[in-house]
C-alpha cells in the first residue's frame, strides 16, 4: 500500500499514475505518428549506425511502439537481442533473436518476450541498449515501472553501451523522484526534442 512505502517510493508510484494515464490517454493515431518520427531520430544516430548487437524490448500497451525500430535493425543486418524476465531470480535474460514469429511467446505480464531456448546474448557484444521508462527528465534520469530489472541488467555490464529511450513528450519531467539504485540514460527521444544527457 501506498501509505506503507517511503516518502520517495510513494512519489514514484503517484508519478508513475499520473504520466501512464497522460501516455494512455493519447489517442493510437497520435502514437503512431510520434513512435515514427522518434524512430527516424533513433536510427540516424552514429552510435546506431555503428552497432552490430541492438539489446531493444517489444512494446506494450501505450508505450512507444518499437515495431518499426525492430524490423529497421533486420534491414541494418543487426542482431536483435530481446529480455526476458526471469521470474526465479527477478532479472533479466537477454535472447537473441531473428524471427519475430517463431522467436517469440507471451511472457510475463502478456508482453512478448524470446523463448527460453533461444540463444543468450552476451552482455559484453551488445554496443546499443534502448531502454523503456515510464518518465525520463532533460537530463537523462528515469523513472522506470518499479521492478528494478532494468536497473539490475545496467549493474551487470562491465562496459556500458549508449542507452537511450524513446518516450512521448507527456512523459518528460522537470524532475523525478529517484534512489541510488536507478540509473539514467545518455539520450531521450521525443516526437518534438531531443535531449543529450551524456
Amino acid at each position: 500500500m501506498a501509505g506503507q512505502l517511503g516518502p520517495i517510493a510513494a512519489a514514484k508510484t503517484a508519478l508513475r499514475r499520473e504520466i501512464l494515464a497522460a501516455r494512455d490517454a493519447l489517442p493510437a493515431t497520435a502514437r503512431i505518428a510520434a513512435s515514427s518520427l522518434i524512430t527516424q531520430q533513433i536510427v540516424a544516430l552514429d552510435a546506431w549506425k555503428n552497432a552490430r548487437v541492438v539489446l531493444a524490448y517489444l512494446s506494450f500497451g501505450s508505450e512507444f511502439i518499437t515495431d518499426e525500430l525492430i524490423q529497421q535493425a533486420a534491414v541494418d543486418g543487426k542482431q536483435l537481442a530481446l529480455p526476458r524476465v526471469d521470474r526465479a531470480t527477478r532479472r533479466l535474460a537477454i535472447h537473441a533473436v531473428a524471427d519475430m514469429v517463431n522467436d517469440l511467446q507471451a511472457g510475463v505480464w502478456g508482453i512478448r518476450e524470446p523463448r527460453a531456448e533461444q540463444p543468450l546474448v552476451a552482455l559484453e557484444t551488445i554496443d546499443f541498449v534502448l531502454l523503456p521508462g515510464v518518465g525520463f527528465t532533460p537530463r537523462g534520469e528515469r523513472l522506470g515501472y518499479g521492478g528494478g530489472f532494468y536497473d539490475r541488467l545496467l549493474e551487470r555490464f562491465a562496459q556500458r553501451p549508449p542507452l537511450v529511450a524513446a518516450a512521448y513528450a507527456v512523459q518528460i519531467r522537470v524532475q523525478l523522484p529517484l534512489d541510488q539504485h536507478d540509473r539514467g540514460v545518455d539520450l531521450v527521444f521525443t516526437e518534438d526534442a531531443a535531449y543529450c544527457c551524456c
